[in-house]
Parts: C-alpha cells; structure tokens; sequence
C-alpha cells in the first residue's frame, strides 16, 4: 500500500468556476445578516471562507459578527442557486476527463483540499458531476482552518486514516496559496494556471510543476499518476 498516491483538488480556477452564482450567494447571505449590502467583496483566491468571511465583515465595520451563522445562510443561498452553476458557470478544459481517468487508476485516492465550505464545495463539484471521482470524506474545507496548510495537513490525516500511508501527496491548485500550502506540508505543489495567477507567478511561488491548464489529459495524467516503472 505504500505506492499510493493521494492527489488534493483544489475547486474554483483549477476545475470550475460557477459565472457569478456563488457572488450572488454571498451577497444574500450579507444581507440576510446585515439589512445591508456589501460595498465590497474580499478576494477569494486560495484562501478559506472563514478567513474571506472574517475580512468582509471587519471591512464593513461589523464588530463580533456570527461567522458561523453568515456561513450557514451562505451555503443555503448557494444550494438555493446550485441548479444555476452548469448554466452560468464553467467546467474548465480536461477537468472531468482528468478526474475519471484518474479515478480509474489504482493506488490513486483523489479527494479536495478548497477553501470552500464543505456544504459550497459538494455542491460546487456536484453541479458538473465531478463529485463521483473524488472522496469528499477525506477531503478539507473552509471551515476548518484560517489558512490553507492546516487543510492540507487535515486531509492528509483523513486520508492515512482510511486508506493507509501515501508515499506522495500532490495539492493541485491554481493559486499561489495553494502552492505554498504543498510546501509548508512538505509534499508536491502542482500549479495550474488556469485562474488569475500567471504560470510564472506559480513557479516564482515554488510550484514543483505548472500546467497551463488540464485540457491535455494524457499529459496531465500521466504527470500526476506516472506508470510503474
């Protein structure tokens, strides 16, 4: 059991992206909890919702707000609106053919690592059917942490727990947080420029590969999955 690799997806920018659907979201849940609405969105890229959450509220000057309950109502905003993502959203070139080539592999577990809170993330994924590739219980979530290292070392945990030891891990992602998430934990960072993070900003980041996107599937999966040998 020790060739086992565990490969960590992260969600938006690197598989998918929802056209606006989770914003709108967001922007209910503010409201229901406010009366007001937000003048000002923090950037998401590669971070968790608990941080984005904490950094919205304190630029609006909302002293004590109850993240939990901005969180809750955010993701029944967003189930509320999931039926929208594969219309207004997009699947990124290759990811499905990716995952289900790679699900198909032995020794591959392939779960996700997103700053997504689990409820966004599973609906997220679900919406183009990609949830049926990854193991979503070993996975990490926006909840859990402030920052990305602890989701990834979290994951890790789950995954040793269920399937035994992995002799590599690779996070996947498309921005530099998730790069320097790989690192901190000591496994593989594969970036994949496919968000608003340059290829080069990837390697500059200490990215130990970079793709341009996931559209040349057998490249992509021989990269992260190379045959015995």
């Amino acid at each position: 059991m020790g060739s086992q690799r565990l490969l960590m997806w992260d969600i938006d920018f690197t598989l998918l992206h929802t056209g606006g659907v989770t914003r709108t979201a967001y922007g209910a849940a503010f409201r229901h909890l406010t009366g007001q609405e937000p003048l000002a969105y923090p950037d998401f890229a590669g971070r968790t919702d608990l941080d984005a959450a904490t950094e919205v509220f304190a630029r609006h000057g909302v002293a004590e707000p109850d993240l939990a309950g901005f969180l809750t109502r955010y993701a029944v905003e967003l189930l509320d609106r999931a039926h929208l993502i594969p219309e207004r959203g997009v699947l990124l070139p290759g990811a499905r053919e990716v995952l289900f080539a790679l699900a198909g592999r032995p020794r591959i577990v392939q779960t996700t690592v997103t700053g997504n809170i689990a409820p966004v993330a599973h609906a997220k994924l679900a919406a183009f059917g990609l949830d049926a590739a990854l193991d979503l219980t070993v996975g990490a979530y926006g909840t859990e942490a402030v920052v990305r290292p602890a989701l990834v070392a979290a994951s890790r945990r789950r995954a040793e727990e269920k399937y035994g030891p992995f002799a590599e891990v690779l996070v996947i992602g498309d921005t530099v947080h998730d790069v320097a998430a790989a690192l901190a934990c000591e496994v593989t960072a594969i970036g994949v420029a496919t968000g608003r993070t340059t290829g080069d900003q990837l390697r500059v980041a200490g990215a130990h590969a970079v793709l341009d996107s996931l559209a040349d599937v057998t490249a992509v999966v021989t990269l992260l999955a190379p045959a015995p040998g």
